[in-house]
């Protein structure tokens, strides 16, 4: 129940701050009495795209806390958390990237990494993935998730949703507005009922194909993470057997806004399209094809 609140407060959230902000600077004023403004738009368009895809990065870490309840482990005195920090330092060293923060949460097999910036990240692990895992394969997860880091995933992502959502936001009202003045020739000053539901019906179905395109650039950043673990760990066969292990366990639902950040999902038929994650047999054919 937490997390659906968590969830609807922060869109409305994201939503006040963007409305604001586009009245402030009078960028929702792209339909005039000479028709269509596409500078304005392009400017609405812009700063709902990448306005409400940079807020959620900035969230992404404070609410991996809040939603997961994790605990954070870079001062603890308990061997298998030291055993953790140390791990996470060292591939965080080899990265080249700042230490991140540690957490272990309770839940089924998974692990993530996020955070808005490379170098103030977090990286969390469950405690199912720790009592079914041998510490060579938590090693090869962890190098997996400091790749995602160290590659900057995070951000990459972000950019990615908000250029797709940008198309999405312009598109449904350029068409929107050719439906209602040249289909159903509304002459009136304002936009009519044909622009208001073809904006809401493209909305979802040009949604619905962006999100697509975000996983599909997903599965790929999920195919060099693995790599890059590899390459921390000095050899594959720790991340193919952490793979192989993980492909027989089952990885539970995580947070909404962290499945794409996972090391494990299992997608199948259809939804796959819409998967952050590949299957995992074809994530160990193309790690054992590596060089």
């Amino acid at each position: 129940m937490k997390r659906i609140v968590l969830f609807v407060m922060t869109n409305l959230a994201v939503m006040l701050v963007l409305g604001l902000a586009v009245n402030l600077l009078g960028l929702n004023r792209f339909l005039t009495e000479s028709g269509l403004d596409l500078t304005s738009l392009l400017g609405f368009s812009l700063v709902m795209g990448f306005g409400g895809a940079f807020i959620s990065l900035l969230l992404s870490k404070p609410m991996a806390k809040w939603t997961t309840h994790l605990q954070l482990i870079n001062d603890s005195s308990d061997a298998t958390h030291a055993w953790l920090t140390a791990t996470v330092r060292r591939f965080a060293d080899q990265a080249g990237i700042t230490m991140p923060e540690v957490g272990i949460y309770e839940g089924a097999p998974n692990a993530f990494a996020t955070g808005a910036f490379k170098n103030s990240a977090l990286v969390a692990v469950s405690t199912g993935l720790l009592q079914s895992m041998t510490r060579e394969e938590v090693e090869a997860v962890i190098g997996h998730e400091i790749t995602h880091v160290a590659n900057g995933d995070m951000v990459t992502m972000t950019l990615i949703q908000g250029v797709m959502n940008t198309f999405v936001v312009f598109l449904s009202r350029v068409i929107g507005y050719l439906v209602d003045r040249v289909v159903l020739r509304n002459q009136n000053d304002g936009p009519g009922i044909g622009y208001y539901v073809t904006t809401v019906v493209l909305d979802l179905l040009l949604g619905v194909a962006a999100a697509i395109v975000v996983a599909w650039f997903s599965r790929q950043r999920e195919f060099r993470a693995d790599a890059g673990a590899a390459r921390l760990m000095g050899r594959k066969q720790p991340m193919i057997n952490a793979l192989v292990r993980l492909g027989g366990l089952d990885p539970g639902e995580m947070p909404k806004t962290m499945q794409s950040l996972g090391i494990s999902a299992r997608p199948g038929g259809l939804m796959s399209l819409f998967a952050s994650h590949p299957p995992m047999q074809q994530r160990i054919a193309r790690l054992e094809q590596a060089a």
